[in-house]
């Protein structure tokens, strides 16, 4: 019997805050069913979530990054491009893509904030889980059902 896999990619910026996304993913799915992978930033999530896909081995793919305001507007721009990838890598090969992608317009680098932001993650990766459950349990609805002769 297999098990349904999940892939989890996660950004290497902030690593120290974006991990804890996989952290409360592994809180509501199994650890040994979660394939993680690491990229260097946001911007690069969608292409790999879209390879991830292509390969048929995952029910659904989660990505997580902190795309943080550098006093510049390029931060916007990045996250509105990394939400409408992920978007469409889902809409493009039919896994599911989850965003636990998060962008704070007023974060700090101090210990309060790093801090929150943390124990927030926790709760996002935890809510990605519970919607990739979620919508497996809705496309099985879906499945032709036995028909009785």
């Amino acid at each position: 019997m297999t098990h349904t896999r999940y892939a989890f990619v996660k950004a290497g910026w902030h690593a120290d805050i974006v991990d804890q996304a996989l952290v409360g993913f592994s809180n509501v799915i199994p650890a040994d069913q979660i394939d993680v992978f690491d990229v260097p930033g946001a911007f690069e999530m969608p292409l790999m979530a879209q390879e991830l896909a292509k390969t048929g081995r995952y029910s659904a793919i989660a990505c997580a990054a902190l795309v943080v305001d550098g006093g510049i507007y390029r931060h916007d721009f990045v996250a509105q491009a990394v939400v409408d990838g992920l978007m469409k890598a889902g809409l493009d090969t039919g896994v599911p893509v989850l965003s636990v992608s998060l962008t704070p317009h007023h974060f700090q680098e101090t210990a309060h904030h790093i801090g929150i932001y943390k124990e927030h993650f926790v709760t996002k990766g935890e809510e990605a889980a519970n919607a990739a459950l979620g919508i497996l349990k809705a496309r099985a609805q879906l499945a032709p059902k036995d028909l009785v002769a």
